[in-house]
């Protein structure tokens, strides 16, 4: 009889696929089964919204392993196979064909679902949604230079899907219920940033409107506002939030509060279950809070940390929240993590203005006390830890110079020094 141990992974995403990666490259050897409930083997989420909607990146790059690496692995991967229930008492979790698999150690990485637009209409044809391989690939073949998108949220990801159409030659409404797009977590400022790039780029803007309904005979038409304006659509994208899949992990007792509830080394409430991603709330020893991160460095690395944490070994998980984005000719990259009160201003070295419809180049800092809690570089580079180290010191309690901090003369790593 094999006596060897069970790790169970439920979620065959970036982060559970890192996680097994990880299990195996640290030794051990027990049974490894991953459990995924699309038909794909794990893949990355970040070029659904980038470079598949581009065309610049080719579909077999999305996929974190080749296809052979599982059975190479001895990596029990089972796509299309939902998880319907976890016994914690008897240590199984129950499938959609009623199997029960036993675990020692169970990883839940079941990341998060779109929120639902409930309106009127909101069940046409053409209605979409992305957070799926199958759904950037609908998405792709809609957006040519016939169509006409509406875009419900600006957000991160509502924004990319407005570049990637535009690019295509697509007509585009971003529809969103405050002022400026992405304007909670940026402040006006930046915010505004974003407004001026589209609109360089043709992208209409419709702020401080909701969607009172969807209208189309079978399939989406058009799209009426709160206000009473009615836009022609044949393709509407839905972006306003993610939220934990956590259903699971809830139905089974464990405490969940804005995703799985977890410690620093992603212990949930529960001796053999361990949460990673997306849909753990996990403590931050620097922040000195559980928060949830929805970006995917935190799968790169929540699912290796996880993995050793199941393993007994002594982990904290104390990366800072890291993010990126590319439209048009801007990219940028985010480190730290504010709310959206936290900070007293925003500090901004460089000029963040667009100009003759080129992309600016800066940096933007969000600063509570003299302290730095946050940091975006964009069209900047290679600047990624002068600034997490400004937001570990910041969130350490360590204020610095703001007018330095403004200064492009003076190196950031001077402004610790």
């Amino acid at each position: 009889m094999d006596s060897s141990p069970t790790f169970v992974i439920v979620g065959a995403g970036l982060a559970g696929a890192k996680a097994a990666q990880t299990l195996r490259e640290e030794g051990f050897d027990g049974r490894v089964i991953l459990l995924g409930a699309e038909p794909e083997r794990p893949y990355e989420r970040p070029p659904l919204s980038k470079g598949l909607l581009l065309g610049t990146t080719p579909r077999r790059d999305v996929y974190v392993h080749d296809a052979g690496w599982y059975d190479a692995n001895d990596v029990d991967l089972r796509t299309a196979t939902r998880v319907t229930a976890i016994d914690r008492a008897a240590r199984h979790v129950v499938l959609d064909d009623g199997e029960r698999l036993g675990y020692d150690k169970l990883l839940l990485t079941t990341g998060s679902t779109p929120r639902r637009l409930d309106v009127p209409g909101a069940d046409l044809d053409g209605v979409m949604y992305l957070r799926t391989l199958a759904q950037s690939d609908r998405i792709a073949e809609a957006l040519t230079d016939q169509a006409r998108l509406v875009v419900v949220g600006a957000g991160w990801i509502g924004l990319e899907i407005a570049a990637a159409a535009r690019q295509h030659g697509a007509t585009v409404t971003v529809v969103e219920v405050a002022d400026l797009p992405l304007q909670r977590v940026l402040g006006d400022e930046v915010a505004q940033v974003f407004a001026n790039l589209h609109r360089s780029h043709g992208v209409t803007f419709q702020f401080g409107a909701g969607i009172r309904q969807l209208r189309g005979v079978g399939r989406v038409s058009s799209v009426l506002l709160t206000d009473g304006t009615e836009l022609a659509a044949d393709t509407v994208v839905v972006g306003v939030g993610i939220q934990p899949d956590a259903q699971l992990a809830e139905a089974a007792g464990l405490k969940v509060d804005n995703g799985i509830v977890t410690d620093a080394q992603l212990l949930a409430s529960d001796p053999h279950i361990y949460a990673a991603g997306d849909v753990a709330s996990a403590y931050h020893p620097l922040l000195d809070r559980h928060i949830r991160v929805e970006h995917w460095a935190n799968a790169l690395n929540g699912g290796p940390a996880a993995a050793r944490s199941m393993l007994g070994q002594q982990v904290e998980y104390a990366r800072l929240p890291y993010f990126f984005s590319d439209q048009y000719d801007l990219g940028m990259e985010y480190s730290g993590w504010v709310a959206p009160d936290g900070y007293d201003r925003v500090v901004v070295r460089g000029a963040p203005a667009v100009a003759d419809g080129r992309a600016p180049e800066f940096m933007a800092f969000w600063v509570s006390d003299g302290r730095v809690l946050a940091g975006m570089n964009a069209n900047v580079w290679d600047v990624t830890d002068q600034i997490q180290a400004l937001v570990r010191a910041g969130h350490g309690g360590r204020a610095v110079d703001l007018a330095k901090l403004a200064d492009p003369r003076v190196p950031l790593g001077d402004l610790l020094a």
